[in-house]
Parts: structure tokens; sequence; C-alpha cells
């Protein structure tokens, strides 16, 4: 039988089949998937082969797990060497971000991007709290829209406080498997307590059956939406890492970047010192924003010095 992962506890595994019934699963053995070594060898959001365990108690055996489409991961938070898969076979992803309480840095919101575009995952930015916003923040709103959109982002406002924009961002999700995203205290939760009102009455009966140990502040989870399509929340997102990106590569996942860098006199040009360098040349013409550059100097700098 085939089941679709909507939960790991690290050991146990929570898996809806397409008929709609959920059952309990686990790992039996050590199962190895190919080129890819990772914490965690199931993830939310695969499907996976199961064979019945315990037919009384419908517990199966996770045997296999099909090819990915795509998948996301975040440094190991054990070990900094290793990668842990944050779910897979997604559509798009979804970033909530803010401007003041919490204010969400553009070096986050980028490494973001960069994780999203080097998995093959398209983002959406969303800025809650713009009920907040004064002259000065709707001011900065704008340069920062501008600045994603010109990069070839989309960006939407939000207050989950007023309602404004929250329809618009629920119509993203129809018919699409999507992360959601973001730092504690950006309305997250708060968001998909809008679209999931008996969504704490859901997880208390979906994860009752597992005992004690159960670390709900670190595991993905799935869950359908009522009008289609399927969310992931993500609460350990903080932790997200760069994981195996080289110095030569990271302007590829900055799409303004992507789209000139064969124009560059050299193919290993890393758009810093480089004579007839079209990523700097259009940096000076205002055709890539000032700050984009500087934050793929920033990150540059730290792969280079390995500080992830």
């Amino acid at each position: 039988m085939k089941a679709t992962v909507y939960k790991s506890t690290g050991s146990w595994y929570i898996l809806q089949n397409d008929a709609g019934e959920i059952f309990n699963a686990r790992i039996k053995g050590k199962l190895k998937i190919d080129g890819i070594t990772s914490t965690n060898p199931v993830a939310v959001g695969d499907v996976v082969m199961v064979e019945m365990e315990n037919e009384l108690e419908s517990t199966l055996t996770i045997t296999a797990v099909e090819p990915r489409r795509n998948y996301i991961t975040r440094t190991s938070p054990h070990n900094k060497n290793q990668h842990h898969i944050i779910a897979s076979n997604l559509d798009q992803s979804l970033l909530f971000a803010t401007l003041k309480d919490p204010k969400t840095s553009t070096g986050f919101i980028d490494r973001f991007l960069i994780t999203s575009e080097a998995y093959h995952i398209p983002s959406i930015i969303v800025f809650n709290k713009i009920d907040l916003y004064k002259k000065k923040e709707q001011e900065k709103f704008d340069e920062v829209k501008d600045t994603y959109e010109a990069a070839g982002y989309k960006v939407m406002g939000m207050s989950i406080t007023t309602n404004e924009g929250v329809e618009e961002v629920k119509a993203l999700l129809k018919d699409r498997t999507t992360l959601l995203s973001g730092h504690s205290g950006v309305g997250k939760s708060s968001f998909i307590n809008t679209i999931f009102p008996e969504l704490a009455l859901r997880t208390q009966d979906v994860s009752g059956w597992s005992g004690k140990g159960l670390h709900t502040t670190t595991f993905a989870e799935m869950f359908n939406l009522d009008f289609g399509g399927r969310v992931i929340d993500t609460p350990g997102i903080r932790e997200l890492g760069l994981v195996d990106i080289s110095k030569q590569e990271l302007s590829h996942y900055f799409p303004e970047m992507r789209l000139i860098i064969n124009d560059c006199q050299f193919n290993n040009c890393l758009h810093m010192n480089e004579p007839d360098c079209a990523v700097k040349k259009a940096v000076e013409e205002g055709n890539i924003h000032l700050e984009r550059y500087i934050s793929y100097c920033n990150i540059l700098d730290k792969i280079e010095e390995k500080k992830w």
C-alpha cells in the first residue's frame, strides 16, 4: 500500500492514504535512500510503501520511499555537518516576515530564498502586521517589495488582526502543497489558526496515540485544506542554514543574477573583484538592487569562512 507522511516524531510516523485513512507507522531496520544523506530517512510529504505489521493496532512498517520530486533541508541541530530534510514533494514555499514586532532581517529572507531556489521550490514572501505600519514602515515595505519583485518573487502584505490580505494569501494555497515558514512572532501560527480554527483539537487527536516524548516544536506537520491542497507547518525554521552550497554556485540561486552570469568574462566569476563582471555592471546600472548584491557578498563571505 502507498501512503503519504503527514507527521514525524523521529521514530514514529503518521500516514494518510488516498482514501483519507490515517495510520501509525515506523521504519523497520535501516532504510537507505540512494544519493541522500540526512539525519532523517523519511520526511513529511514523502510518499512511502508500507506493509501491515499489526492489524489489531493498525500499525504499519515503512518499507520504501518513492523518489522525491524535490525536498528542502536545514542544518541538523545536532551536527552542523549534516542536514535534516524539513519536507518533500512541495509545490511552493510561503515565508512569513514582519518589518516590526519583530523585525525579520533581509539576511534571513535571502537565506530562505536561496535554499528554496537550490531545491527548485518557488517562494512567496508574505509581510504580516501591515496594520502596524506608519509612514516610515509603509515606505520601507514599498522598498522591500520592489527589491524582491525585481528579483522575480511574489510579495504580499497581510494583517491577521484586521483580516486585510488574508483571503488573497489563502487563495495561493488552493490545490497546492505549501511549506509555511517564518521566525516565531511573525504570525505564522495565527495564520494557521485562521485556516484551521479546530487545529488545537485536531493536533491533540492525531498525536495522542504516540505516547510520551513528543517534541511538537521540532517536527514538521502536514494538514489538509478544506478547499483543496495541503500546508506543512515548520516550527524549526530558525535553524535554517545553507547546506552544501559552494561559493561558485551561490549566484545561481539569486534569480536576477542567474539571468546574466553567462555574460561575465570568467565562467567561475564570483562577482567581487573580477574584470568585466555582468553582475557588478547590473548593480551599477540599477538593474540589480544594491541591497541584494550586499546580501550576496555577506553570504559569500560566510560560506568562505565556513560559518554556517
